[in-house]
């Protein structure tokens, strides 16, 4: 989300010191990881709100900092790097709502559940969200490929 390890260093820091301080509050000891999926998503929208910046996403990637091991051929890796700067491309343009519900589940592997726990809305909203976003995305980049 930040594509700036020295800001998610501090944040992931940030997040853990809070973890240690709020480890009695906490009452359900099985919920540890959604509170630091909560936690984190709260330091980073934070850090956003600071900076006047309400895109979570964006395009700069330090390439030098990314190391890939893989089996494809060069071809097919090639072809993966080109589809996943779309992805992430289209990722930028979504409407935000979409977008971090797509990032939730793809990405952080959160279910349906956890997700509209941690974004405050309900279950339903969230699959239609995901939908939508998974249709948008298809669409789009269907488009951009013929």
């Amino acid at each position: 989300m930040l594509n700036d390890q020295m800001q998610a260093d501090d944040i992931v820091q940030n997040v853990f010191i809070k973890l240690y301080q709020n480890l009695d509050s906490i009452h359900n000891k099985q919920s540890i990881q959604f509170w630091l999926f909560k936690t984190s998503r709260n330091e980073i929208l934070a850090l956003f709100r600071n900076r006047g910046n309400k895109q979570l996403y964006s395009n700069s990637l330090d390439v030098e900092d990314v190391e890939i091991e893989s089996t494809f051929s060069l071809t097919e890796e090639f072809e993966n790097k080109e589809l996943c700067k779309l992805i992430r491309n289209e990722l930028n343009n979504m409407n935000e709502d979409f977008r971090e519900v797509f990032v939730l589940r793809e990405y952080s592997g959160l279910n349906y559940k956890e997700m509209a726990s941690l974004l405050g809305i309900n279950e339903e909203l969230v699959k239609s969200r995901l939908y939508k976003a998974r249709q948008k995305l298809v669409c789009r980049i269907s488009k951009l490929i013929k």
